[in-house]
């Protein structure tokens, strides 16, 4: 490429390391697809809804056709599952996009966002990207200090993103003081509370009421399909918050950003209660169970509410390529200032198992 063509802040960039794929792995390191375990993502360990799965097959007849631009159907019913009007709704390939539909509606080249230290990466990416600085606030008990973050914000802050339940940390900020939080953000700085792992939580904060009570304009909660139904392979999301930021974010919105199979399979999983239930009651399970485990080994972890559990293990790099090459994917997490520590996704118990076995002969 002919050089001074791409941006100087494009080129500086460091890319997002996803969780790496089975046969990525498989390949690289010449084992069997099928031997491999992926703990790495976040992923359902019991796959897609069942409902899901028969609705986007049903969908498949029709996938020569574009898809509805404003997702009807599924913002409708998103709004009657939610208690809002379809005009609070706004759908995104993955609420990875709404992130970035914010940055662009929101903010310009010299504007503050804040986040938490430890909190989502794409957060400050995203900042960078946008030739804005990203104000990363030191966490406090492996979660997000919400007075500090609220004292750095200033005239120039534009977004506040606060994940609740975290992402790494599975750590989640308490209903009372997310409460005190919300309510002292001026109204000139946008909150967006993103809550992919909002169907872990047994006693979950009642963010929505923000914007059918009409208190705060400058809230979006954002949701996914991916953790809780199955779907992360669909990328598919939805932000809910007032109907002029809805109207603003559309604008910026590319034309059939959702597709149709993934809008059908959404829909449809909104009415599988057994699979959710199921998750749930699975993830409870494997969080006991690898907890017991950690105590048992005295490793250090952070007790988890999210589908996964951090885990102290000495060099992390080093403990995930030699999991690696036994078959087991997690993540490690030094890209997050703690590289001493992996992620740990809660899986089947035969796979949880599975890591335990393993884990404890590349730790001794």
């Amino acid at each position: 490429m002919p050089r001074n063509i791409a941006l100087p802040h494009i080129e500086g960039l460091v890319s997002y390391e996803p969780g790496r794929p089975i046969e990525e792995v498989a390949r690289e390191l010449k084992l069997r697809p099928a031997s491999i375990i992926k703990l790495a993502s976040n992923e359902n360990p019991l796959g897609p809804s069942p409902k899901a799965v028969a609705a986007m097959r049903r969908a498949l007849a029709t996938a020569h056709l574009y898809p509805d631009g404003g997702g009807f159907y599924l913002r409708q019913g998103l709004a009657k599952h939610l208690g809002v009007g379809l005009d609070n709704i706004i759908l995104g390939s993955g609420s990875n996009e709404l992130i970035e539909f914010l940055f662009h509606a929101f903010v310009a080249p010299g504007d503050e966002i804040v986040c938490g230290d430890r909190a989502f990466v794409v957060y400050k990416l995203c900042a960078a990207m946008f030739q804005a600085r990203a104000v990363e606030v030191p966490f406090r008990d492996h979660t997000h200090d919400l007075d500090a973050m609220l004292a750095a914000c200033n005239g120039r802050t534009k977004i506040v993103f606060v994940a609740n339940p975290n992402n790494p940390t599975g750590t989640r900020v308490d209903n009372a003081t997310l409460c005190r939080f919300l309510d002292r953000v001026p109204n000139h700085t946008i909150v967006a509370l993103d809550e992919a792992y909002f169907e872990f939580l047994d006693n979950p904060p009642d963010t929505i009421s923000y914007i059918t009570a009409k208190r705060a304009p400058n809230i979006i909660v954002l949701r996914t399909f991916s953790k809780i139904v199955g779907l992360a392979g669909l990328r598919i999301g939805y932000g809910v918050t007032s109907k002029e930021m809805v109207a603003l974010l559309n604008k910026v919105r590319q034309p059939f950003n959702v597709n149709s199979i993934a809008q059908a399979g959404a829909l449809a999983s909104l009415a599988d209660r057994a699979h959710i239930t199921r998750t749930r009651r699975l993830n409870k399970q494997g969080l006991a169970y690898l907890s017991g485990e950690f105590k048992k080994m005295k490793l250090e972890f952070i007790p988890s509410v999210g589908n996964f559990i951090c885990v102290r293990v000495g060099d992390g790099r080093a403990v995930f390529d030699a999991l690696q090459r036994r078959g087991v994917i997690v993540r490690p997490l030094a890209g997050y200032r703690m590289p001493e520590w992996v992620r740990v996704t809660v899986g089947t118990m035969p796979e949880n198992r599975r890591f335990i076995r393993e884990l404890k002969i590349v730790v001794k």
